[in-house]
Order: structure tokens, then sequence, then C-alpha cells
């Protein structure tokens, strides 16, 4: 991969409203990301910036202000302490976080005003802020979500070439939740003929419980336009033999049909209530076995 160009800039503001989602305000201390998943829905961002989609990973911007103005927004007698989801449009712990330390001092600014969240990530360095996560949850909800769609090593040197192994995201789950903290797996999205097998689901499940997460969350590929020219190339080098398949599956539009999405998320379900998850609470600050060692991994 090229080595990306990191442009530093001054945000405007640090908390963002969103709309359709689960929770109503986003941070991102990055634009960009050199993970550079191939069916990432935040590619579409870079077009706000009149940029190809396939500048993504190439094309980074640090927020550098990014959390003297968070502090300034959460001391606002406006602002009630509701939830805020970091890296919902960037990875927040992208290599380059060990330089520069957003992700962590907005951390720390949340942590300083009691301010609930929860932070989604790809990248193990996540671990090195275990001590300023441990205290934020500590006192209020915060969660930890880490992406993993597949344990199969090199599927996700194709089609996320800048991610870490499945095996070391493994091991920061289990890092992180033997800190008591919460940990919740997004297998998400799942893809269609790559990633969707039962015993492909049922692996990455029971690997999650194993290693300590408390939860699994999971939801199919969407391909927005754009975004879906930009994935299908990469199915069509790679893996030519599905592209009729996803032809007839998305057809013109961006979702696989229901009947697809109810079978995906029974089996997340089935295999969810099989491990226990949805109920386990975080693990207490202390040493912990695990059972990791029955389970064979190909990474």
């Amino acid at each position: 991969m090229i080595p990306p160009i990191i442009h530093e800039i001054e945000a405007r503001s640090a908390i963002n409203a969103v709309q359709g989602m689960p929770f109503k305000w986003s941070l991102n201390p990055y634009k960009g990301c050199v993970h550079a998943c191939s069916y990432c829905y935040a590619r579409a961002y870079h077009t706000f910036l009149g940029l190809p989609v396939s500048s993504f990973e190439s094309q980074i911007y640090a927020k550098i202000n990014i959390a003297e103005v968070l502090r300034s927004e959460l001391r606002r007698g406006s602002w009630t302490r509701e939830h805020i989801a970091i890296g919902t449009g960037t990875d927040p712990y992208q290599p380059f976080e060990g330089q520069y330390r957003l992700t962590r001092q907005c951390l720390e600014a949340m942590a300083a005003f009691d301010n609930p969240g929860s932070v989604t990530t790809k990248g193990t360095l996540v671990t090195r802020d275990i001590d300023v996560i441990s205290d934020l949850s500590s006192r209020v909800d915060f969660t930890v979500n880490i992406s993993l769609i597949s344990l199969d090593r090199e599927l996700l040197r194709t089609i996320e070439p800048g991610t870490p192994a499945p095996a070391s995201r493994l091991r920061a789950i289990e890092r992180l939740s033997a800190a008591g903290i919460r940990v919740t797996v997004f297998l998400a999205p799942v893809l269609p003929g790559l990633t969707d097998k039962p015993e492909q689901i049922e692996d990455v499940v029971r690997a999650a419980a194993e290693y300590g997460a408390t939860d699994v969350w999971a939801g199919t590929l969407r391909l927005a336009p754009a975004i879906k020219e930009h994935f299908l190339q990469t199915v069509q080098e790679h893996f030519p033999n599905l592209t009729p398949a996803y032809q007839r599956l998305y057809g013109d539009g961006a979702y696989t049909p229901t009947a697809y999405q109810l079978k995906v998320e029974g089996m997340v379900s089935g295999r969810r209530r099989a491990e226990g998850l949805g109920t386990r609470p975080a693990a207490p600050s202390a040493p912990r076995v695990t059972t990791r060692g029955q389970l064979a991994l190909p990474i």
C-alpha cells in the first residue's frame, strides 16, 4: 500500500448530530482510514471533500484541535451528557493515533465530564488506553466495539488489507475484558458469499465469547452508490465467480433482500443465545482464564 498523506486540520465542532442511528451524537478525530476496507460505507464521506472514494485510505485528515473543541462543547450548560459514539466515520485507532493521541485526548475529556459513550475500532491500539477507558466505564455507561467480520486472515488481507489480524483483535478483546471493560464484537457487515456461511458466523461468535466479549452485533452489507462500484471492483478482481450473485442480490439498490437479512440475523441470534451473549456482564478487573485453547483459528 502507498503511504498515506496526512493533512493536519482544525475542527470547528467535535460532537456531530446523527440521524437514523441508535445513537444521537458522534465524534471522529480523523477523516479517512488506512485500514482500506473495500466495503466501508464511510468512503462516501470523501466525496464531500471533492475526492474519489478510492482516496479514503491515502488522504487522511487529523483534527488536531478536536479534544480542545470537545471540552468546550462538554462544558456548555445546554449539553446533557448524552451518549457519544466515537469512530462512526473513520477508525479512531489507526496506527498514527500512536503519534497524534487525538482519540485518547477525547476519551480523557469525556472522563473529565463523566460523559457516556462508546468507541468502535478494528485497531488494537485501543488497548493502550485501557487506563482511561477503565476509569470512564467504571463511572458511566461506556462500551468498546471491536469490528471483526471473519477469522480468515487471508480473506481479510484481500478485503480490508490495512487491518490488524483477527488473532490480534481477539487478544485486544481479551485484554479489554480482563480490565472489566464491556466489549461488543461488531460482525458487520456480513458479506454475501464471503463471510455468511453458518460455520463462519459460528466461529466468530464463539471466538468473541471465548475471548470475553459480552455481546455480538451483526448487520448485512449495504452498498450505497459509489461504494457499490468500488466494492464490486474488488469482487470482480478477487472473487469473479461471485459477481453474478452480487448483481442478483443488489440489483439497482443498496440492500440485500429482506429474506436474506432475516436469515443472517437468525443465524447470529441463534449463536448469541448458544454462547450466552447479550446477558453476560463485563469481567471484573482481574486475571481471567479463557477456553481459547480449544478454538482452532485460521489466523
